[in-house]
């Protein structure tokens, strides 16, 4: 909602009726998982929770009924690696101070492994910070499954955030995946659409809804959307719309529930600034998928080959599977 151009900025109305749509689809008790960052938007600022807490200060009521998890552990107003004591209290301090009391992290992860400082001894941080009060749970965000394994062992991880993407789905994924289940940890399956302009869904950045990216959209600056490799790439889109359609529902819908699928423990998180994609995203929760619907998918994966890298040309520069 907050990682635009600003020349196209998303109106706040827009933004409020897209999470207020969900929130109210849900079942009774239920909670929204809300993914937010220190760093959304364009000059790296905490614009993204700037826009929660707006949303919690016109309707606080909502504030109960979502759970909240920022990524953070970058140097202030940028990009980067800082999983420093002194780096992590100004992180979730920050955090706190944009939301400014209107709604109660609920949890904090760094959103990369820094491999200046090991991994029990981050944990050991933010323990210290959660028992302040600070935020309420710990997570871990694009971490290698040993690595998960390692922080989960100094204190009960309650998420990991990893890419799953039907464009995305590596052996380290599915490491990812079973250790997260022996260990009862939950999983919030990204798609690289939550660095997009208009991320839809959790495959390939969008890229069902979109047949090449606009002069707006930052996926344009993606290695899988250059010229060279994005009609390739387009070819398993083809596919998948071909088993949807068969299915009568949507790409998006069977893109997620293909996510979805992968265990109970794993939460689909696309991404929507519009209510009626929000809604058919949630719709997407609700398709079971046979058997035979799963060996298909998994035949499509394993038939198209995906070219470039899952960011802009340097994977070891995105500190992936830290």
């Amino acid at each position: 909602m907050t990682w635009r151009d600003p020349k196209y900025p998303l109106p706040d109305e827009d933004a409020f009726e897209a999470i207020k749509a969900g929130v109210d689809a849900l079942p009774p008790g239920s909670k929204m998982l809300l993914n937010s960052g220190e760093f959304y938007s364009w000059d790296f600022t905490t614009a993204n929770l700037q826009l929660l807490a707006r949303f919690f200060d016109k309707y606080p009521d909502y504030a109960e009924r979502t759970f909240l998890s920022v990524k953070g552990g970058a140097p202030a107003n940028s990009l980067g690696l800082d999983s420093s004591p002194e780096n992590l209290r100004r992180s979730v301090d920050a955090i706190n101070a944009a939301l400014r009391g209107t709604k109660k992290l609920d949890l904090f992860e760094c959103a990369r492994v820094d491999p200046k400082y090991p991994v029990e001894e981050v944990i050991k941080i933010l323990v210290g910070l959660k028992n302040e009060g600070k935020f309420s749970h710990i997570g871990m965000s694009e971490c290698a499954a040993e690595t998960l394994r390692r922080g989960h062992a100094v204190h009960p991880i309650a998420i990991v955030e990893i890419e799953v993407s039907l464009w995305s789905y590596e052996s380290e994924t599915k490491k990812v995946i079973a250790t997260a289940q022996e260990l009862g940890i939950a999983v919030a399956a990204y798609s690289a659409s939550t660095i997009s302009l208009a991320s839809r869904l959790p495959l390939a950045d969008g890229s069902i809804l979109i047949r090449s990216p606009t002069e707006n959209d930052i996926r344009r600056h993606l290695t899988r959307f250059k010229e060279d490799y994005f009609k390739h790439n387009m070819a398993i889109v083809d596919a998948i719309k071909v088993l949807a359609a068969k299915k009568n529902i949507s790409p998006a819908q069977l893109a997620i529930a293909w996510v979805g699928s992968l265990g109970a423990h794993v939460i689909p998180l696309p991404g929507s600034s519009v209510k009626k994609r929000t809604l058919e995203n949630l719709s997407g929760g609700d398709v079971e998928l046979s058997e035979a619907d799963k060996a298909e998918l998994a035949k499509i994966i394993a038939d198209h080959e995906i070219k470039g890298d899952r960011y802009f040309g340097n994977d070891a520069a995105a500190h992936l599977w830290g």
